[in-house]
């Protein structure tokens, strides 16, 4: 469906121009979402920034998410998946740890001059896709901690499932296309390599 990231980009920010989406800021989520939020940004003619975020995986199973953390101290589990094994949980309070310093250090070089004030914006939160939708509530809910006065969550693609759950939280919710086979965000792209924090930043500075 997308040849890039850039290309899910440009196609979404068309998309979201010509529905009158209207914001003060693009906030892309790091590191795949930002180059995505860069061509939002490009269309809307908005500024652009981060907030960032960290999935949490399964002590057992650490490509299985059963959380995220965002900035402003927000984090956001899914009990059900973790269940109620003592074990699992001390594990788990060990990788919220780590997952929050390598937070507090992607904040440092991602918002050098300090994060933006959200106060009252209307501000577009913008991921390369949305799985479970875990990791983008918890922008959510960092961007209100913020106090931002509209949030409007948007995705190139995305399951019905974080949709729903996405709907829940935020304001509105734009995304291409909901996939009721959605399995994994990289199949709607023809190069889906790994974003760097060079490539970050270099958006970034472009912006």
């Amino acid at each position: 469906m997308f040849a890039s990231r850039e290309d899910a980009g440009a196609k979404l920010g068309r998309c979201l121009l010509e529905q009158r989406v209207r914001a003060d800021l693009v906030l892309g989520l790091p590191r795949g979402g930002v180059i995505v939020a860069a061509g939002v940004a490009r269309a809307l003619n908005l500024p652009l920034d981060v907030l960032v975020v960290r999935k949490i995986g399964h002590p057992w199973h650490r490509e299985f998410a059963v959380g995220a953390l965002a900035e402003a101290g927000v984090i956001v589990l899914d009990e059900e998946a973790i269940g109620t094994n003592a074990v699992i949980r001390a594990e788990l309070e060990e990788i919220i740890r780590e997952e929050d310093e390598r937070l507090r250090s992607y904040q440092a070089r991602f918002h050098p001059k300090g994060a933006p004030d959200l106060t009252g914006k209307a501000v577009l939160l913008v991921d390369d896709g949305l799985a479970t939708g875990a990791s983008t509530e918890a922008a959510v809910l960092s961007a209100r901690k913020g106090n931002a006065g509209f949030i409007v969550v948007a995705a190139p693609v995305a399951s019905p499932s974080a949709v729903e759950r996405l709907a829940r939280v935020a304001d509105e919710v734009r995304v291409l296309c909901v996939d009721p086979e959605f399995d994994a965000v990289g199949r709607y792209y023809d190069v889906f390599a790994q974003t760097t924090d060079e490539e970050v930043m270099g958006v970034m500075r472009d912006a």
